[in-house]
Formats: C-alpha cells, sequence, structure tokens
C-alpha cells in the first residue's frame, strides 16, 4: 500500500508539473505570456534607418583644421527630431520646472491637493507625488502669499511688474554613468571607481577597499525631500547607487546672447523677444548650453515614460543628444558623398535661389530670405525628411571634441563622450557642433564640416534636437515600427 500511495504522489506531482505550459514540457521555450512589442512612431520625429556611410569632409580643409578625416563607419537605426527645438517646444520645459517648483511650495504649505500621497492601491508614497492634474491658481488667496517669493523682489522690478525669478528656475536631473560602471579597473589597476560630485574628487580608497563618499540631495527631480540619512557615509564602490549621477542647472535660456556674441551691433529687439514672444513660437530656441540641451533631453525622457507608466505600458529609449556620427549620418540622408544635406555641390537651386538659412555673398544676410534664424521647416527637407540640417542654427550633438576622435573611435556608432566636471580645463569642456547657422558661411554648413562650442556656454546660433535608438533591427517595409 505505501508503494502505491507515493507511486500515486509521484503521478500527481508529474501532473502539476506538466499542466504548467510555462515549463514547456520540459522543452527550453523562454519566458511565456510577454506582451508583443510595437513601437509608434514618436511625435514629431522621423525614422533614420541603419546604414554604413563614408564620415568625414567631402571637401578641401579651408581651415586647415586638420580635425577629421574619411572613415567608414556604421549606424544603428534611429528617431530623430524633424526640426530642431522651438522656442514653444522648450518653454514646455521651462514651464514645467516653474509649476513643479511652486507645487512643492504649495504642498508642503498646507495645500495637499497639489501632492498624491496614496497610489491606486492605497499603498503610502513616501515620498508624496505631485498631482499634475491639480491647476496652479497664481493669483489665489492661499497660493498668492506662498508663491511670492517666486518672484522678482521688489527692488529689482521694472515699472513695478511682478514677474518670475528665472534665476529661481532650477532642475534637478540624474543620470547613470555606464561608461564608469563598465570599467573593471581605474588607470592605478585598482577597483574600479566612481566620481564623488559633491566632494570634486574620485572615491577614497580605505583599507585596501575603494570607497566613495556618499552624496544626496534635499530634494528630488519633482522637488520633494528626500531621505539623507546616509550622507557622509562610506558606501562600497560595487553600490549601484554611487554611479548614479546628479547635476542641478538652471533652464531658462540666456537671452542676452543676442548682445554678448556680437559687437557693436543693434539687436535689442531679439534679446527682448525672441524666446517668450509668441511671434517666435516656432523658430528654434537659442541661447542654450549643451548642459540645458542634456537636462531638457532627460526631462522629455521622464515626462513619456510618466505618462506611459500611468497607462501600464512599457517605456521606452532615453531621448538624447545625436552622436557626431548619428548627425552626420542623418544630415546626409542616404546620399553617401553629398557635400550639403540637399545633395550637390552648391548653396543654391535650379531657380537660383538659396536653399538655406546662412551667411551668403559676404554678409548679405537676408538674400536667403532669412535675417537671424527662420521658422523651422521653412526650407525643404533632405531625402529622410529632415529640415534644417544645414543652416537656420547649429546644433549641439553629445560628443566631447576632440581633433583626433576620427582616429581612435570605433567604426561601430562611433562615440567619443566626456562628462567634464566643474575643475577639469577649458579644453576638457568642448562639444561638438555641427551643421553651420545663419550667421556662417557655406563651409561650416556642409555634412562633413565639425566645430565646437564649450558646454557651459550659449549662443544665439546654437540649438538642438533630440534622437531615440531604435528598438530592434529595422522596421518592416509598410511604414510600420515593428521589429523582426
Amino acid at each position: 500500500m505505501k508503494t502505491l500511495k507515493f507511486f500515486s504522489l509521484g503521478l500527481l506531482f508529474l501532473s502539476l508539473f506538466n499542466s504548467c505550459s510555462n515549463w514547456g514540457n520540459g522543452e527550453l521555450i523562454g519566458v511565456q505570456n510577454r506582451e508583443p512589442w510595437y513601437e509608434p512612431d514618436p511625435y514629431g520625429m522621423i525614422y533614420v534607418p541603419m546604414g554604413s556611410y563614408n564620415m568625414g569632409p567631402n571637401d578641401q580643409d579651408v581651415s586647415w583644421a586638420m580635425t577629421a578625416e574619411a572613415k567608414t563607419v556604421s549606424i544603428h537605426p534611429f528617431w530623430m527630431d524633424q526640426t530642431e527645438i522651438t522656442n514653444n517646444e522648450y518653454r514646455q520645459f521651462v514651464y514645467w520646472v516653474r509649476d513643479s517648483i511652486a507645487k512643492v511650495k504649495l504642498a508642503e504649505n498646507g495645500l495637499d491637493q497639489h501632492k498624491i500621497e496614496e497610489d491606486a492601491y492605497g499603498n503610502t508614497i513616501d515620498p508624496y507625488f505631485l498631482n499634475w492634474d491639480e491647476s496652479i491658481y497664481w493669483k489665489g488667496e492661499d497660493e498668492r502669499d506662498i508663491l511670492d517669493e517666486m518672484y522678482l523682489p521688489e527692488h529689482e522690478r521694472f515699472y513695478r511688474r511682478k514677474e518670475i525669478d528665472t534665476r529661481k528656475l532650477m532642475f534637478t536631473y540624474y543620470w547613470i554613468d555606464l561608461k564608469q560602471a563598465a570599467k573593471k579597473y581605474d588607470f592605478e589597476g585598482k577597483k574600479r571607481r566612481s566620481y564623488d560630485y559633491d566632494n570634486q574628487k574620485y572615491n577614497e580608497t580605505h583599507n585596501g577597499e575603494n570607497y566613495v563618499t556618499n552624496w544626496s540631495v534635499e530634494k528630488n527631480p519633482d522637488g520633494i525631500r528626500v531621505d539623507r540619512s546616509n550622507v557622509g557615509k562610506k558606501v562600497p564602490v560595487e553600490s549601484r547607487k554611487t554611479y548614479i549621477m546628479m547635476d542641478v542647472i538652471n533652464v531658462y535660456p540666456d537671452t542676452l546672447c543676442w548682445m554678448s556674441d556680437f559687437t557693436y551691433s543693434y539687436n535689442d529687439p531679439a534679446t527682448k523677444m525672441y524666446f517668450w514672444h509668441p511671434a517666435y513660437d516656432h523658430y528654434p530656441v537659442v541661447g542654450v548650453s549643451w548642459k540645458q540641451a542634456t537636462a531638457f533631453s532627460v526631462w522629455r525622457t521622464q515626462l513619456l515614460n510618466g505618462t506611459l507608466s500611468k497607462w501600464g505600458e512599457q517605456f521606452v529609449q532615453d531621448y538624447r543628444l545625436p552622436t557626431e556620427s548619428e548627425w552626420e549620418y542623418a544630415a546626409r540622408g542616404g546620399l553617401r558623398e553629398s557635400m550639403y544635406p540637399w545633395g550637390g555641390y552648391y548653396t543654391r537651386n535650379m531657380t537660383g535661389c538659396f536653399v538655406a538659412n546662412f551667411k551668403p555673398l559676404r554678409g548679405n544676410y537676408m538674400a536667403d530670405g532669412g535675417f537671424y534664424p527662420v521658422i523651422v521647416g521653412i526650407n525643404d527637407p533632405n531625402a529622410y525628411g529632415l529640415y534644417d540640417m544645414a543652416g537656420n542654427v547649429a546644433e549641439w550633438t553629445s560628443n566631447a571634441f576632440d581633433e583626433a576622435a576620427y582616429s581612435y573611435t570605433d567604426d561601430l556608432n562611433p562615440d567619443y563622450q566626456y562628462d567634464a566636471r566643474p575643475t577639469d580645463p577649458p579644453a576638457l569642456k568642448r562639444k561638438v557642433i555641427r551643421g553651420g547657422s545663419w550667421k556662417d558661411i557655406a563651409y561650416y554648413l556642409q555634412c562633413g564640416s565639425r566645430t565646437y562650442e564649450y558646454q557651459d556656454t550659449a549662443k544665439s546660433y546654437i540649438g538642438f534636437r533630440c534622437v531615440r535608438t531604435f528598438l530592434g533591427r529595422e522596421r518592416n517595409d509598410s511604414g510600420g515600427s515593428q521589429v523582426y
């Protein structure tokens, strides 16, 4: 009877084991019931297919800079903004930062409708989330006194105008230093280590082990206070937290760049009006530094992922600045040896009209129909459907500038990035800009021309656009984004 009993239990166990479809009857079938992935076309972005091209100049190096050489590289598919980021699009970022600061102040002063303390299942959220469904009544009786400190103090007001103090529009953002985390050893042959932004130095060595002083901030990206119990403590470098980097930056564009970029030139109207006036809503944003453009990309990623999480959908790849090789590949539009994004060797079309906004005829700025930057997308796109890849405003890329970068970067998605520290010399803070602008001669409009600007400077002729890596190998021929 005992033997029969154990035999029956064994059959029952095998029956239960085989009844579970996830086990595949003992066969290797992978994890089942995973959601299928379909990537819709991102709003305002153009798909750039994977490909290979000869990166580098297609004309003589008229400046004798010798910073580029011909090199065959291959690029993974990605999405790219069809136009440069406009004033109105960037203003959404500025307003979000303004409103998030206001909501934190209101929540911390007893107006609880601006915070969410429980999730959909009744679980306590600590710290709380900001409630973006609740509007801010800037002139309300309760709100007015609380938000008064966000405005310019009375002694700084012009004709007693009550205006937001843009110096207080600070955005805290984070990123993971994957390159440092991927290093097995540092230059001294010790264990890998990370950088402590608070103390401006790499982690310390203690009793033969590498440690880093844990950093923290008083507020998270939503402006909510976070736990500081670990501040000042030593934590092992192997902790993932040591590779989560942070920066805080003012997001308002430098509107005075119109004055500082040009000596003995009357640009007061652009200084006063270009960013905020509705007449310039669809013009490319300028006066934005590389660090501000990077912060915008992080915010844009979190904005979309926050919405997707509410719908229970999967997160997407991060928005980011394009690498230098991605930018040139997209600018060429599939025309491998083209000097300009529109093809050919000339800046005029068959009817004799200029096809981009730049500085033609030794200073006749309006000969191409523009004076300063013009509305995005006013000129014809390249073969990929991307507008203003030459002229209008030059564009930031994610890459650090090095004269010899083409010599040592890989031919597979070439990329050279360096997160310059505040104590680094200026040469390490150079970032590549591409495309030329409304104030540049035609040489800088060429697909292969490269130059640089410093990451913490803002110019009246530099803007940016974002890219997003395509998930998968290639999309199908029907125009959908189904990977295969």
